[in-house]
């Protein structure tokens, strides 16, 4: 059934959470990985078996696309946990919480909650009912905060209220978002997304857009566009980099979901251009934020963060403007994903050998820490759209939808803003990877075998792999979902 790839993360989070033993928990972890890519590799290969489960959840092909990125994400992601909690097994972290049910050590509540962020995130993509969505979104809010918290240090604290407070107005936004949309069919039309579709031309047009406001403001929020952006760069900088790798390469596309399908509900009401407008706005400020703040960045985290934001902006931008740009969206989502979850997984090797975030103590990378370096530089070059990677394959193909829908100052931004971004990084990343020693910064832990681990260089390989896989050929399969998923929303 359909709701196993949600249940089966959430039972061994339930397992995890109450075992004392850690070699368990850590392989619960694993397997729950290992079993959802399983899962979803047969959905794959086999869609018109579980199509749906009831009314509310089903599986179409936009959902089976960002289903498949989330699971790959998190299988590297919990290869790579169970290293990097064994590095952190001598560290002592406080816990916080009082009188917790279980009594258990932090690492037990950070594997259960890595699970139940995974299971909240499979119920995002097969949720079918616009209620059910907001439900799920709100539920990876929950699962989710406590990651960032994990190391309880004052930074990553506020950073996980701030997380939590805006996030919940965005929400609290989406969910008006959906009364209004229930207003729209005069309660002749159901949430569910397929009814909406098929009732799209007797919904209120007035009501339909208050409710695509509400509905862009809300998971925009979640989504990390400008100006609602505000929570991202510190959840991202703080939390643990695995965590961080799965906000923005996951998470932030669960988000984009609740956008792509009211977008959906307004095109097939014929309402595609007002709604394409406002997501063709909302992308290009995000695209400039994220260039205004990358420009004078001096934390290489954070840089990767305001990334999550111009790449967000580029979805945005590419679903908003529709077509040949709406298929170019979909290919950039499953490119970003791939490359910012490499990148964050790099950045915590980095941490753990120079001791600090900022760019400016991190110096000759290549030759200190060489497998981590080349890494760097490979994710550097795949995320600023550079060939022959996958991103720079997406954003070509979303630059020729721009200019075959006769936009041509949007093109001429979009460009302007893609280099700026691609110099404002580079004045980041090339002196961490060539630049002589300034200083040896006096936070650096005394470690003197720099040899990258196992579990960090495998993920890191294989997701850097992925990657240049895109760029250089794209399986029929994949163009299939794409396709079909951006088919959904006039894509082309």
């Amino acid at each position: 059934m359909l709701i196993n790839i949600v249940l089966i993360p959430a039972l061994l989070g339930l397992i995890a959470l109450v075992i004392p033993w850690k070699k368990i928990r850590r392989g619960l972890l694993i397997t729950g990985g290992i079993t959802h890519a399983i899962i979803i590799a047969c959905l794959a290969v086999y869609p018109k078996s579980p199509v749906a489960s009831g009314a509310w959840i089903g599986l179409d092909s936009a959902g089976l696309l960002f289903l498949s990125i989330t699971s790959i994400l998190f299988l590297a992601v919990s290869v790579y946990t169970t290293g990097y909690l064994g590095r952190e097994g001598d560290r002592k972290v406080l816990d916080s919480v009082e009188g917790f049910l279980f009594r258990n050590e932090p690492e037990a509540i950070f594997i259960a909650c890595l699970l139940f962020f995974l299971a909240s995130m499979s119920l995002v993509c097969i949720s079918h009912d616009m209620g059910l969505l907001w439900v799920a979104v709100e539920a990876t809010t929950l699962a989710s905060a406590p990651l960032i918290s994990f190391h309880r240090h004052h930074r990553s604290l506020e950073a996980t209220w701030k997380y939590l407070l805006i996030c919940s107005v965005g929400i609290a936004l989406a969910l008006l978002g959906n009364y209004f949309l229930a207003y729209a069919g005069h309660g002749k039309i159901h949430l569910r997304f397929d009814d909406l579709i098929s009732g799209a031309t007797s919904l209120d047009h007035a009501w339909l857009k208050a409710s695509f406001l509400m509905l862009l403001v809300g998971y925009g929020t979640k989504m990390g566009l400008a100006p609602m952006h505000t929570w991202l760069p510190d959840a991202h900088s703080e939390a643990p980099s695995m965590v961080s790798a799965l906000l923005s390469g996951a998470l932030l596309n669960c988000a984009f979901l609740g956008i792509f399908r009211a977008h959906c509900v307004l095109t097939a009401a014929g309402l595609g251009r007002f709604s394409g407008e406002l997501l063709v706005f909302f992308g290009m400020l995000s695209m400039a934020v994220a260039a205004a703040f990358l420009i004078r960045q001096t934390d290489y985290k954070r840089m990767l963060a305001y990334s999550s934001i111009e790449h967000m902006g580029i979805l945005s931008l590419g679903v908003g403007i529709g077509g040949l740009a709406g298929t170019g969206a979909m290919l950039h989502a499953v490119n970003h994903s791939l490359a910012k979850g490499m990148l964050f997984l790099v950045s915590s090797h980095l941490l753990f050998i120079y001791g600090t975030k900022k760019a400016g103590d991190v110096r000759h990378a290549l030759k200190k820490t060489p497998l981590t370096g080349v890494l760097w530089l490979v994710g550097f070059l795949a995320i600023t759209g550079a060939p022959p990677f996958g991103l720079f394959l997406s954003e070509i193909t979303i630059l020729k939808g721009i200019l075959d829908s006769g936009r041509w100052a949007v093109a001429v931004g979009y460009l302007l803003i893609l280099a700026i971004i691609f110099i404002a990084m580079a004045r980041i990343v090339l002196p961490m990877a060539f630049g002589l020693p300034e200083r040896e910064t006096s936070s650096a832990p005394p470690v003197k075998d720099y040899r990258e681990p196992v579990w960090l260089a495998g993920p890191a390989i294989a997701l850097a792999a992925a990657v240049l896989a895109m760029g250089l050929y794209i399986p029929a399969f994949v163009w299939k979902f794409i396709g079909q998923a951006a088919f959904i929303a006039g894509g082309n």
